[in-house]
């Protein structure tokens, strides 16, 4: 039954096809959205979130496989560049995050602009979906710039007139996305949603404090983290074999939900489980395997398994337990969960050298440590405090992609990156503008990432 509102409600508005690794051109995707009454309102958000979902399996792609989590021994191109660190301007993933980033960000203008004028709408409800869309834009803006660098603001839901927008700086973009996050704040929505699908106050709470971890915003991210776990709405699964094997645990904060209709691993255009799973595209690395099996990393191994039907040549036997099929219950992707919220406060409490004791980053570490039966971590200084804590995001996280960014945004990409491939580059701390926006928008010509 905890499913049932997601599974109605994309029917409803026709999501379960959506190719969510390689989406339809942007200017095709709002043409057929209406918002004219009061009845409007529900399919309408409810094609916002199916724009959000869009998002979220090119993130996971984005930050464990620009890093060093997986490799890819397949035939699709656009996964052999990642894997071998040549990655291009046109490659396919690339363009589907982006076209995914601008699809949300696109419905949530839309919404934006003609919701105020439609009449017979609740005050609540309108104030609701006014703060789910600016969450979701803020959110798809906070992707983007993280993985793109520099893109263009838009607030329209006019094709025309953003044809031709530049650039924003990222500082302009960070300000644009707290701006997002603060207007969702407060109570205009639920406190507890239906399941974790949608949007909730906890959500946006747990979006600043992510924020506010990679401007090293420590005291603030500190804050936001304690006022979620301090608050006692979710509770940290008693088996972390839960986070792999179950959709919507106690400890979920926001997770893309999908159903038997649209499910990742029945999707006809390859999405996360037959990538993982189904045609073995991409398989965890060597080195996360050894990481994984690790006295630390405890239970959190169940996040791989082994087949000794698989072993030979390139393939090591091992493949990502996340993801399932459409008849197991682990099909949703995590967005963030309460395991991350202990994970940023002990890393903001390190860099405020709050390290030992009480109240500290080892106390945080240690609350999953002594989840997942792991090994107590032990530390005598502040960078070793924090190579604990690189390590345990590592393990508790894997799979939710969350490695690249934690390596590009803490300046450790550079050294662990050359040690797992020798093509690494610089320039693949940030992913290249795709060719074909470059194409489609002047604005954009001449303005590519350094290096591609």
């Amino acid at each position: 039954m905890k499913k049932a509102a997601l599974i109605i409600l994309f029917l409803v508005t026709g999501f379960g096809c959506t190719n969510f690794l390689d989406p339809e051109p942007v200017a095709l995707l709002i043409d057929d959205l209406a918002l004219n009454e009061a009845k409007d309102v529900p399919s309408v958000e409810i094609g916002l979130y199916g724009a959000f979902r869009g998002i979220a399996a090119p993130k996971v792609i984005a930050g464990d496989m620009t890093a060093d989590m997986l490799i890819h021994i397949g035939t699709f191109n656009q996964y052999r560049e990642f894997s071998n660190k040549q990655i291009t301007s046109t490659n396919a993933s690339a363009a589907a995050l982006w076209g995914s980033i601008y699809r949300t960000i696109y419905v949530a203008n839309f919404i934006l602009e003609k919701l105020p004028g439609v009449p017979g709408v609740t005050e609540a409800e309108r104030n609701e979906v006014t703060a789910t869309a600016r969450f979701l834009r803020g959110y798809a803006y906070f992707v983007g710039v993280y993985t793109f660098g520099a893109m263009p603001i838009t607030t329209t839901s006019d094709l025309e007139s953003n044809r031709n927008v530049p650039r924003s700086s990222v500082e302009d973009l960070l300000a644009f996305i707290e701006a997002d996050y603060a207007a969702a704040s407060g109570e205009a929505l639920p406190e507890s949603p239906v399941n974790a699908g949608f949007v909730s106050q906890s959500a946006v709470v747990a979006a600043r404090a992510r924020l506010a971890l990679y401007q090293q915003n420590w005291a603030e991210a500190e804050a936001l983290t304690s006022q979620i776990i301090d608050s006692e709405t979710y509770t940290l699964a008693d088996d972390y074999s839960d986070i792999v094997l179950s959709d919507f645990t106690d400890e979920a904060i926001l997770e893309v939900g999908y159903t038997v209709n649209d499910d990742p691993g029945t999707d006809a255009n390859y999405g996360l489980n037959d990538l993982f799973r189904g045609r073995r595209e991409i398989i965890p690395s060597n080195q996360t395997v050894v990481a994984l099996n690790n006295d630390e990393a405890g239970d959190r191994f169940r996040n791989i398994s082994f087949d000794l039907s698989e072993l030979g040549g390139v393939d090591n036997g091992w493949s990502v337990a996340k993801y399932g099929t459409a008849d197991e219950d682990n099909n949703n992707i995590i967005i963030f969960r309460l395991g991350e919220m202990y994970l940023i406060r002990a890393e903001a409490r390190a860099q405020q050298n709050k390290l030992f004791g009480s109240g500290s980053a080892l106390e945080d570490v240690n609350v999953l440590r002594s989840r997942a039966n792991g090994a107590p971590a032990v530390a005598n200084s502040k960078e070793q405090v924090l190579q604990v804590i690189e390590r345990e995001r590592l393990y508790e996280l894997a799979y939710e992609g969350h490695r690249w960014y934690d390596l590009v945004r803490t300046g450790r990409a550079k050294v662990v990156m050359t040690a797992f491939n020798t093509n690494w580059q610089d320039k693949f701390e940030l992913w290249p503008i795709p060719l074909r926006e470059i194409q489609y928008n002047p604005a954009l010509q001449g303005a590519q990432n350094p290096g591609y």
